[in-house]
């Protein structure tokens, strides 16, 4: 919501005008970040109606959002710009009010003393651990710019290809999605309103008709036991994931559904071999690394390998060597690259060539798949409509010959 505000600033100057936040209190902060003394506040008028409020229920911070805000801090700091001024500077011109809000307090820490990564360490829904360490290592190096681009680069670079992977399902959800609407009508309005006449004519109706009417009647008669088994199902698949069980089931399955689990291996070994290499090539130690990578990756059997590789590798052992004992999910040419990388001292770059590698054949899989996918969808929609029309259509026409002889 919307605050209208009255302040002094520093030098004594009355200040007015408006600021996006959840609360007065968050208004107090954000004034108080800028060293302005609060003279009034108040919500600005809510005389709005309804539909012209800001819905806020699903409000939230988006990975495009954390992205931006990334880059251009990073292309600040390159150019000496001080963090809090640059902070300071990103929320003014955020229009997200929650994400505003906590750049804010953000700014507000970092100019009490309090170190970047710990002010960004309180937000930890926002920024990945793979984050915060990134940003650690950078205050310890001295080399903040640097880190922060590669901060950048790493997340852009994975947007870039989670972007990708929605948009090539983009189109087979919606032509489903309009499908079953369409079908769901057409079972609902039009085949009751055509069974008196069809059953009426005296003649045999043919199987297909005759199941179009049976899926009609069973839609009509139980149509609160589909609408409660698609929610049901809709509720599974959102909330059971969420759990310690449900996500152990579903990391193994999705594993094992042929074609896709050769895609999900590339881009959990992509992101595996990325993460690692950012953080080792930012002077994080190995150990340190594999265990904040294995909160990164996604999938508990990834997770399990990465953190016994870890355990291993603190008493000896090589990353590759450990690696060896996974090939159901860790490719030989993963493991031989990270061996290379071992042996030459530069498994940093040895890391990114296997990265890029892997999201060549990532993309060129989703490029595929959309090639795939879109063929497949109109033979089956052709099949499906040409069901339909020998359904209803054939038994009409029969009707309406035989009434004109």
């Amino acid at each position: 919501m919307k605050y209208f505000f009255v302040a002094k600033d520093p030098g004594g100057k009355p200040q007015k005008g408006t600021i996006e936040a959840s609360s007065r209190e968050a208004v107090l902060d954000i004034l108080a970040s800028q060293n302005f003394f609060p003279v009034s506040i108040e919500e600005e008028s809510t005389g709005k109606s309804f539909l012209n409020r800001k819905i806020t229920f699903f409000g939230g911070v988006s990975h495009k959002e954390v992205v931006m805000f990334s880059r251009q801090l990073a292309i600040m700091i390159d150019a000496n710009v001080s963090p809090s001024e640059a902070l300071d500077t990103l929320a003014a011109q955020t229009r997200n009010a929650i994400f505003k809000e906590k750049i804010y307090k953000i700014a507000e820490d970092v100019r009490g003393g309090t170190l970047l990564s710990k002010a960004f360490g309180k937000y930890p829904e926002l920024f990945s651990n793979f984050y915060i360490n990134m940003i650690k290592s950078g205050e310890v190096s001295g080399d903040l710019p640097r880190i922060l681009e590669r901060i950048a680069e790493h997340l852009e670079s994975e947007y870039a290809i989670r972007s990708k992977t929605i948009g090539a399902m983009i189109y087979p959800a919606i032509v489903l999605i309009v499908f079953v609407l369409i079908f769901a009508v057409i079972m609902i309005f039009v085949i009751p309103g055509l069974v008196d006449i069809l059953q009426g004519s005296g003649h045999e109706l043919p199987v297909a008709t005759r199941i179009i009417i049976s899926i009609s009647n069973i839609i009509n008669k139980f149509w609160y036991l589909f609408i409660l088994g698609l929610a049901g199902i809709v509720a599974f698949f959102v909330l059971y994931p969420k759990t310690d069980e449900g996500k152990e089931i579903m990391d193994n399955l999705i594993l094992k559904i042929p074609v896709i689990n050769s895609f999900v291996k590339n881009l959990l070994l992509a992101r595996f071999a990325e993460n690692l290499s950012a953080l080792i090539s930012a002077g994080i130690q190995i150990t340190e690394a594999l265990d904040v990578v294995a909160s990164l990756v996604g999938n508990n059997l990834y997770k399990r390998a990465i953190l016994e590789t870890k355990d291993r590798v603190i008493k000896g052992e090589a990353i590759s060597s450990v690696l060896t004992n996974y090939p159901y999910i860790i490719s030989p040419l993963f493991v031989q690259m990270v061996s290379v990388g071992e042996k030459t001292g530069k498994l940093d770059s040895s890391l990114m060539n296997i990265v890029r590698f892997y999201k060549q054949e990532s993309e060129t899989f989703i490029n595929s798949l959309s090639s795939i996918i879109e063929p497949i969808l109109m033979v089956g929609l052709a099949v499906m409509v040409g069901f339909l029309v020998a359904a209803v259509i054939l038994p009409i026409y029969q009707i309406s010959t035989t009434l004109q002889e």
